[in-house]
């Protein structure tokens, strides 16, 4: 059910969620829907957010003006349902070189098995895809909804902003959501990752614009690199628009999955407001089902 309440909430009709169309999936080594990466993002939010508030540190993050939370994860495994599972987070390291830098190591593991490794780091200025001058995007509202953007690489998907798939996220990511949503006090605070987790569909909606199979060749996400706006966030409320660019780079030899053969599919995503400001930076990585089980099988 959680998974089922996070992809309805986020509209991510990946086969790899569905309770029934897993079975679809050619060659699905799972055997059962798996759990969404931008879930167990969430998850880390959260106890991340706990986290903080136990050791102050979200004071730190105030004052010293660490405006750009970041996200930096590996998918090693799939997590299913039913399966326990365990989230460790490291003690804080603060840096000062080259800037201000809050970091923590997480990794999620299940049966034995790591199931996430990565780290979250509080900074002044975003850790991904910072250089890229979005400026000269043509007025964005004027684009028709699932087209390229005119003179760009760009692929644009349009969503809006609703507190109850936000809330329903939220829960099925096991965080509490009346820490960000409480209608007798008036409190409305979007979470950081729920925003990205639009992307997997705006990905999916390109794909099948492009006739992909997604039944004999299905991708897997390998890692998530996510910088997000706090000072955006928290000016999000419902019915915001939300222009999320999508840019595929091409696939490179020199661009390959733990120094296999397997080139990666690398996504440059970006998460623009109506007036062209950057709610969110991300960098993805996938790669077909078929290659990873096939250099297992070589391993073997």
């Amino acid at each position: 059910m959680h998974i089922e309440v996070a992809r309805n909430a986020s509209d991510d009709f990946n086969l790899f969620h569905d309770k029934h169309k897993w079975l679809e999936i050619t060659h699905n080594p799972f055997k059962g829907p798996i759990v969404l990466g931008f879930q167990l993002n969430t998850l880390i939010e959260y106890q991340m957010r706990l986290y903080r508030e136990a050791q102050h540190e979200e004071q730190i993050i105030a004052d010293k003006k660490l405006r750009f939370s970041n996200y930096q994860m590996i998918f090693v495994n799939a997590l299913r349902p039913r399966q326990e599972m365990s989230l460790e987070i490291k003690k804080t390291l603060i840096k000062t070189i080259p800037e201000l830098t809050l970091t923590n190591r997480v990794s999620i593991k299940s049966q034995g098995k790591t199931i996430l490794l990565g780290y979250k780091k509080e900074t002044q200025t975003p850790l991904f895809l910072a250089d890229t001058d979005l400026s000269t995007l043509p007025d964005l509202n004027k684009v028709s909804d699932k087209t390229i953007v005119p003179g760009t690489e760009f692929f644009l998907k349009r969503k809006w902003m609703h507190n109850g798939n936000v809330k329903n996220f939220l829960s099925g990511s096991l965080a509490e959501q009346s820490d960000y949503f409480d209608e007798l006090t008036h409190v409305a605070q979007y979470p950081e990752v729920f925003p990205c987790s639009l992307t997997s569909g705006a990905l999916l909606v390109k794909a099948q614009l492009e006739n992909h199979d997604f039944k004999a060749n299905p991708m897997v996400y390998t890692s998530h690199d996510i910088s997000v706006d706090r000072l955006l966030i928290q000016q999000l409320k419902n019915g915001d628009k939300l222009h999320i660019l999508v840019k595929q780079l091409p696939e490179s030899t020199e661009n390959t999955l733990n120094h296999t053969s397997i080139m990666l599919r690398t996504y440059e995503c970006y998460g623009l407001l109506e007036n062209k400001e950057i709610l969110f930076r991300i960098k993805l990585n996938l790669v077909p089902l078929e290659e990873i089980i096939k250099n297992l099988s070589s391993k073997n």
